[in-house]
């Protein structure tokens, strides 16, 4: 890459060879860097909370749980990954073709993994609300954890395939020394685009769509035969409410997730990330703009679900070290 006399570029040293460093203002480039190191350590803190308080205490080990806890340790991982991203604030990445590849590989493994959760987190209150009769014997947690390792295991697998080109080779498409550029070719790019966005989200759009549906009948229902309920009917109908709070607090989750998650695929979708650079002004927006999403979850959860204030507040006061603490009450 050609470069004038006054242009500053990623390694001098390489002269020719080296890329040209973006022309910034300093105060850009710091608040830059503060808001994505702000964003990545709230990120990790905030998912670990979610993963200990889940992992530690034995009343929140429920199904719907687990699912969350899976999205917390997808969302754990962005945080670090998120300060490698430090590396595009100037322009210019500068840890090395291997670690590109990797880094950009780890976050579609991880933007997978998030889409899959929620596809499951769709079924989950899809049969608790539409078919509660049936949701204790047909969501086990044995099955959870089963479909949680699969979504995994298939992420990884499926991205392995989609960027194999670029973990065979790294670098092979940088044009010059200081890029970070990741080739998706065609098919594996459409592949993508359907199984990792437009499969997923119809079917999480579909099934909420009839919670919602079912979740305001039953509410009507409720409103109009209070009056007319009798004690032994009470804890099916404390039950009921219970589920169809799960499901709005979720629907929320859903929905954050959508609007964080929609503008990197229209992205795709112009068959615009054929040729994605890290230091584009379009791929930092789309992806932090999703990063993002992965530190709102546990706002979410502190928002709607006291068992998660309460377990912050055990954690941070240390009462989580005492004996016993797992089988505190955060109900």
């Amino acid at each position: 890459m050609e470069a004038s006399e006054d242009s500053e570029l990623c390694f001098p040293q390489l002269l020719n060879a080296s890329c040209v460093r973006p022309t910034r203002r300093h105060y850009e480039a710091g608040l830059s860097y503060i808001l994505v190191v702000s964003i990545s350590l709230l990120t990790t803190i905030l998912n670990l909370l979610v993963i200990v308080s889940i992992s530690h205490f034995k009343q929140l080990h429920t199904s719907t749980n687990l699912l969350l806890l899976s999205l917390a340790v997808s969302d754990f991982f962005v945080g670090p990954l998120l300060l490698f991203q430090v590396m595009f604030v100037d322009g210019c990445w500068l840890l090395g073709d291997l670690l590109c590849s990797l880094c950009q590989y780890v976050a579609y493994v991880l933007s997978s993994v998030s889409v899959g959760t929620m596809v499951l987190i769709s079924i989950d209150r899809y049969v608790a609300v539409c078919r509660p009769l049936h949701y204790s014997s047909e969501i086990t947690q044995t099955r959870v954890q089963a479909c949680v390792s699969l979504s995994w295991i298939c992420s990884v697998i499926f991205q392995t395939l989609v960027l194999m080109d670029n973990l065979h080779q790294p670098g092979r498409f940088n044009s010059c020394v200081g890029e970070c550029v990741i080739v998706v070719n065609y098919v594996a790019g459409v592949a993508d685009v359907i199984f990792s966005f437009v499969a997923p989200i119809t079917v999480i759009i579909v099934l909420y769509i009839r919670v919602f549906v079912v979740a305001v009948t039953q509410a009507r229902a409720l409103r109009s035969h209070m009056a007319a309920v009798s004690v032994q009917h009470s804890v099916r109908v404390t039950a009921l409410r219970s589920e169809l709070k799960a499901a709005r607090t979720l629907g929320v989750v859903i929905a954050v997730f959508l609007m964080c998650l929609c503008p990197y695929y229209c992205v795709a979708l112009t068959g615009q990330d054929n040729l994605i650079s890290a230091s584009s002004a379009l791929y930092t927006f789309v992806t932090n703009l999703y990063s993002f999403h992965s530190c709102l979850n546990p706002m979410i959860y502190a928002f709607f679900y006291p068992w998660f204030r309460k377990s912050i507040n055990i954690i941070v006061t240390l009462k989580v070290l005492q004996p016993e603490s797992g089988d505190a009450n955060v109900l």
